[in-house]
C-alpha cells in the first residue's frame, strides 16, 4: 500500500481533519506504542500500519 492510499483511506474513515489529529494522538498498542504518525516515521510499512488501525477501530470493510 502507497502512503497516498493510505492516507486517503484515513480520511474516508475518519474525515479529512479528524485523521490528521487522530494520527497524532491516538497511541496503537499493536504499533509499540506507537501512533500512527510515529510508525510511519519509525518506518513501519503504511499497509501495516492500516492493518493495526482497523484493528482498534471499526472501519468500513470496503476500506479494509
Amino acid at each position: 500500500m502507497r502512503l497516498t492510499e493510505f492516507w486517503n483511506r484515513m480520511s474516508r474513515h475518519f474525515g479529512e481533519t479528524y485523521a490528521e489529529s487522530w494520527a497524532k494522538d491516538y497511541v496503537i498498542a499493536g504499533l509499540g506504542g506507537r501512533t500512527v504518525e510515529q510508525a510511519l516515521a519509525d518506518g513501519f510499512a503504511a499497509k501495516q500500519v492500516w492493518q493495526a488501525v482497523c484493528q482498534v477501530v471499526d472501519v468500513d470493510p470496503r476500506l479494509r
